[in-house]
């Protein structure tokens, strides 16, 4: 695959093959629920499915055990290694062919969490659950997007210390079958059961992002990085516009359970599509596989950065995460805060509700979905010009112009979303801004906490920005969970948007600008006064 071999080839086709075969022997039981419209709450699991869940779980098993290398956990530690891509190098088409794989890997993953909004309205339907559309419900459907999101953290620790240990494609591999596993949520007859699969949705899904942007700072020329960063990080609209058109398709013949299921295909497409996607030569050289890392070198123009080919980082852990709040960073720091909690905001609390919000404004399920679909068609070209904005024109001044926009939407559907419904043209222009400006805004973000940090610090500047995002949205999601208010589409665009508007603020006063240095490093205010 990709000119890397897989640790134990037998191992992992087999548990693969048992994992596809698990989620093949629940189906039975969704297809004869057809004349139920797909209800199968309070139906207890047949044979089939019990057999399916055991080949499952030892699929699972089976197929990390062919995907672990020897030795991978006593090997030299990947960190102690230093590949980059050469600054004069222009964008080959391995680079181009990387990028389109990559974006694509990336909306396979993100159409995950994204389908926790599109499936609370069907769940709320389903199980009596407490959301917009019913008040009165005991169990809050919000319990869905936290296990989610908790997956999701918890899977970005995860994956970020197997990417180190077993490698990139292994580490993407893997998260592609878990996908599939998990595609059973769609025949859970419990709630509970539904919890449990999206938590572990959440572990595969959490990975994907960093492991993608670790591959593209070993293979992407450093001039063209950032606008390619923006790019990819930006596809998480184009898997909004995929998870509402599939919702609007097919949902309403074969209930919200098809758009779980739809994890099956996808997660084999997935693992077919690792075949063109490299290793990374840092991770190859740090475990002694020479020739494959200097021939996926040769490939995308990258070279050591020394001549020994390993170099220890300095004062990578000097002072923690508390580092970043101390001087020169203080400010900035401050700024990537107030932004990561913002799109976490938006992301999970006005996004995942938005499909609900619009059948409460009275919407059938169908309209709703479509709206969505449209308005992420519309705004989608926000995408290419955000990435152009940002590396043709300012770092900075991209940021403050989005979250200006986004910001301002937000702020126009907070006092008058509720009578939008009526007017479609205008509903369709104002959903664009968070739904597809988020998406660019949270690119430009990871992009830009990526460059405007010294290397020392620009791990832990990374993670931050991530970090607090989903800190926000886990935020969000424990508030409805404990019940504290139903989640109007007014309430929801107002907790996005006061956030903004102090992130434009924030960037204006406190951001700097990453300019290159000849080498292609950040030299940019914060950076320099290190």
């Amino acid at each position: 695959m990709g000119g890397v071999a897989l640790a134990r080839p037998l191992y992992f086709w087999l548990g693969t093959l048992a994992t596809v075969a698990g989620v093949v022997l629940h189906l039975p039981m969704y297809l004869h629920s057809a004349e139920m419209g797909y209800r199968l709450a309070g139906m207890p699991m047949d044979l089939p499915m019990t057999i399916g869940m055991v080949l499952i779980v030892a699929g699972l098993v089976v197929t990390a055990w062919g995907l672990v290398p020897p030795g991978a956990f006593t090997a030299r530690p990947a960190a102690e290694v230093r590949v980059r891509a050469l600054d004069d190098q222009k964008m080959r088409p391995a680079h181009i062919g990387l990028v389109v794989v990559m974006s694509v890997a990336v909306v396979i993953d993100a159409m995950k969490p994204i389908t926790l909004g599109f499936v609370s309205p069907g769940m709320v339907a389903e199980y009596g659950l407490k959301s917009p559309l019913n008040p009165g419900g005991d169990v809050p459907v919000a319990l869905l997007p936290l296990f989610g999101l908790t997956g999701t953290v918890l899977g970005s620790l995860l994956w970020g210390w197997l990417g180190d240990k077993i490698g990139r494609k292994p580490s993407i591999l893997y998260a592609g079958v878990l996908f599939i596993g998990t595609a059973i949520c769609g025949v859970m007859p419990s709630f509970e059961g539904n919890l449990a699969m999206c938590l572990a949705m959440g572990l595969g899904a959490g990975g994907m992002l960093p492991i993608a942007f670790s591959l593209l700072a070993e293979t992407i020329p450093p001039r063209h990085k950032g606008w390619v960063m923006v790019l990819i990080g930006g596809n998480l609209a184009i898997a909004y516009l995929l998870a509402s058109f599939l919702s609007a398709t097919l949902a309403p013949e074969y209930s919200w359970r098809v758009l779980w299921l739809v994890g099956l295909p996808t997660g084999v497409f997935l693992i077919l599509l690792n075949r063109f996607i490299p290793e990374s030569p840092r991770f190859l050289l740090a475990h002694g596989r020479d020739a494959e890392a200097h021939a996926i070198m040769a490939r995308y123009g990258a070279a050591l950065t020394s001549g020994s080919g390993v170099e220890r980082v300095q004062d990578e852990h000097e002072g923690g995460y508390s580092r970043l709040f101390r001087a020169p960073f203080t400010g900035l720091t401050v700024a990537v805060v107030i932004l990561g909690l913002s799109i976490g905001l938006v992301t999970y609390g006005f996004q995942l509700w938005i499909p609900s919000n619009l059948r409460s404004l009275g919407l059938d399920q169908s309209a709703a979905d479509r709206a969505l679909a449209d308005s992420t068609l519309l705004g989608l070209p926000l995408i290419f010009i955000s990435a152009a904005m940002y590396g043709l024109w300012s770092a900075k001044k991209t940021i403050v112009v989005l979250s200006a926009l986004v910001g301002a939407a937000l702020v126009v559907l907070s006092f008058s979303g509720e009578t939008l419904a009526q007017d479609r043209t205008w509903l369709y222009l104002l959903l664009a801004g968070p739904i597809v400006g988020t998406a660019a805004i949270a690119a430009v973000l990871a992009a830009y906490s990526s460059e405007i940090y010294p290397t020392r610090v620009r791990s832990r500047g990374s993670g931050l920005s991530a970090g607090v995002g989903k800190f926000g949205g886990v935020a969000v999601t424990g508030v409805l969970v404990a019940g504290a208010a139903a989640p109007s589409i007014g309430m929801t665009a107002l907790l996005g948007a006061v956030p903004l508007v102090l992130a434009v603020i924030a960037v204006l006063v406190f951001g700097v600008e990453p300019a290159k240095g000849p080498a292609g490093a950040p030299a940019g205010t914060a950076a320099a006064q290190a």
